[in-house]
């Protein structure tokens, strides 16, 4: 074991580029539960805006359409959930689970032409004498342009759902549905806005994960990373700063195991394999339980179905 061969330059510098496709996922159902809707499907979400964002990316040669087509591609599987659950009243988390599985399932069979196949690179951003500087320069400035745009949506949702008057309508909506739109409010529209950008937001994430931290297809490649998401966003309470280090903290968990691994400490793949799915469990159990979500923060309507009144 040898544990100077871990560089907390690279260490920390590595956390960023793993938290970033989880932060994405998770910013963006934070946006979709301050609705009072319950997506379970970000894993599936995430997945196609891989496989989506990589094949644009291949095809073009051009990453960054390949990241605006895995947006829209998250987008659009999002809407599947969000007419199903606001139009034909189904429930939102067997829906959001199906998605799961729909998502796996189609990104499965666009994937099949893309094994093995390198897709263009996504440099760091040059940012002159600051990408030089001791420890700061590596792990502040020397970054891609998604891990900075991570953190500007990060600051952006923040300011939005606190400071901004479409930002209290749309708590308002999750708070109590009702109410909201007694008051006149389009709740379903709102929803649905909510809904779409949840999952452009994960598709993001899941582009993140195929062009830039892997950068392959491979099936399956999400590994529960949407599930991470979910589990964030609860232990969160709601709130975008904590999301943030959330996201972090995790990201940081992977790294240091990698790096421990090879750094000769025995420390068995298995307990982060499993992570996902006990994590899937927790947010199952505390989604169930209305005294633990409202201590937590949750809005008061989250997974409700909305019944308009004409």
């Amino acid at each position: 074991m040898d544990l100077s061969a871990i560089s907390p330059t690279l260490l920390v510098a590595s956390l960023m580029v793993a938290a970033t496709p989880i932060l994405l996922a998770a910013l963006g159902e934070l946006v979709v539960e301050k609705s009072g809707v319950l997506n379970l499907g970000v894993e599936g979400m995430m997945i196609t805006g891989a496989i989506c964002g990589f094949a644009v990316a291949v095809e073009t040669g051009n990453p960054v359409v390949g990241f605006f087509a895995a947006a829209l591609g998250g987008a659009l599987l999002s809407m599947i959930f969000g007419v199903l659950t606001q139009f034909f009243l189904s429930n939102q988390v067997a829906t959001g689970l199906a998605l799961t599985l729909f998502g796996l399932g189609l990104s499965s069979l666009l994937g099949q032409g893309y094994v093995g196949i390198k897709p263009p690179s996504t440099p760091r951003l040059d940012l002159g004498p600051l990408s030089d500087l001791p420890f700061v320069g590596r792990v502040v400035f020397g970054h891609d342009w998604v891990v900075y745009l991570s953190l500007i949506l990060c600051v952006a949702i923040w300011y939005f759902l606190r400071r901004t008057r479409a930002g209290l309508k749309l708590r308002a909506v999750g708070e109590s549905h009702d109410a909201a739109h007694a008051m006149g409010l389009k709740v379903r529209a709102i929803r649905l806005a909510a809904i779409a950008f949840g999952g452009a937001m994960a598709g993001l994430g899941g582009a993140y994960l195929s062009l830039v931290r892997v950068p392959q297809w491979t099936e399956g490649m999400t590994a529960g990373a949407g599930w991470i998401a979910l589990a964030i966003v609860v232990f969160a309470s709601w709130r975008a700063g904590r999301v943030l280090v959330g996201a972090y903290l995790f990201g940081g968990v992977t790294v240091l195991q990698l790096n421990l691994q090879a750094a000769g400490v025995a420390l068995p793949v298995e307990y982060l394999s499993m992570s996902p799915y006990l994590i899937t469990i927790a947010v199952l159990v505390v989604m169930s339980a209305r005294g633990t979500r409202r201590s937590l923060g949750a809005p008061a309507d989250l997974g409700k179905q909305f019944h308009a009144v004409h």
